[in-house]
């Protein structure tokens, strides 16, 4: 049995938060800069240059990518022959978020209820999902995510018989909707199956792999480029201001579902897509 105290989880979180904030990975900075190369559209061209000048601007000067520097989400995997020691652990997170917002100077855009709105002036509390795994490591993704685009996702319950063609038509109309109020270039998570909250943390859980990567599984992996392809051909381009790339990945998770149901989210990301991974 392995311990690790809540001190250490803290600390990364912090530090996970600063980095997510001020650095872009780079299968999407990678994305970025070859859709600048391959734009013919002149204000696309255009509008892709200043996101490559605004990444290594936010690197170089260690400053945020986006002036909203989003909610806190943090995917936890927690080896179950680890011990954890100090506070609880979720106090010990949002205490890492609340650490990495202060120090990393990043702009506190957490509201302590829906309704009243009162700021709770330090980013939190930040929305975390649990999973168990084997073993003795404990493995945090922080992704932070603005509301212009976390605003343009949605669910939809299809029916079982609307099959993969409802799915896509669910994608592309979700995208078509959302237009230029995403900040696109885009990156497009797709959560299909379990239940209703099951889908949606799917398709948070999605923008967190790398665009380079594709789903193991055959026919997932045919759709991501399928929707993708269909995607940058609606020419919604950077900006909304048209050309080639609307989108720069479609990332698919699945999961298994009731005989009844056939849930969809589309968790729509704008280009400034924020996730880091570390070990413990």
């Amino acid at each position: 049995m392995r311990t690790v105290h809540t001190d250490i989880i803290i600390d990364t979180i912090k530090q996970m938060c600063i980095e997510a904030n001020y650095v872009l990975s780079k299968d999407i900075s990678d994305r970025i800069v070859a859709a600048y190369e391959n734009e013919d559209n002149i204000i696309g061209k255009r509008i892709l240059g200043q996101l490559v000048d605004n990444m290594e601007i936010a690197k170089e000067e260690m400053i945020p990518i986006c002036q909203d520097t989003g909610m806190a989400t943090v995917f936890m995997q927690i080896g179950q022959d680890v011990h954890i020691e100090g506070m609880p652990l979720t106090d010990a997170i949002n205490e890492g978020i609340r650490r990495g917002y202060d120090e990393g100077y990043l702009r506190k855009s957490i509201v302590g209820d829906p309704i009243i709105r009162v700021n709770t002036g330090d980013n939190t509390p930040g929305v975390i999902h649990y999973d168990i795994i084997r073993g003795e490591d404990i493995i945090i993704t922080v992704a932070p995510k603005g509301f212009g685009s976390e605003n343009m996702s949605r669910v939809y319950m299809l029916k079982p018989s609307d099959g993969i063609e409802g799915v896509r038509k669910a994608v592309i109309e979700t995208v078509k909707l959302a237009g230029p109020n995403a900040c696109p270039p885009m990156v497009v998570g797709v959560g299909i199956g379990g239940n209703f909250e099951k889908c949606t943390s799917l398709s948070k859980k999605a923008l967190t792999r790398s665009a380079d990567k594709h789903s193991d599984t055959e026919y997932v992996s045919n759709l991501e480029k399928e929707l993708l392809e269909e995607i940058n051909s609606l020419c919604i381009g950077p900006g909304g201001f048209g050309g080639k790339t609307t989108a720069l990945a479609v990332n698919v998770e699945t999961y298994p579902t009731h005989i009844a149901g056939l849930p969809v989210a589309i968790n729509i990301c704008c280009h400034v897509n924020r996730h880091v991974t570390r070990t413990i």
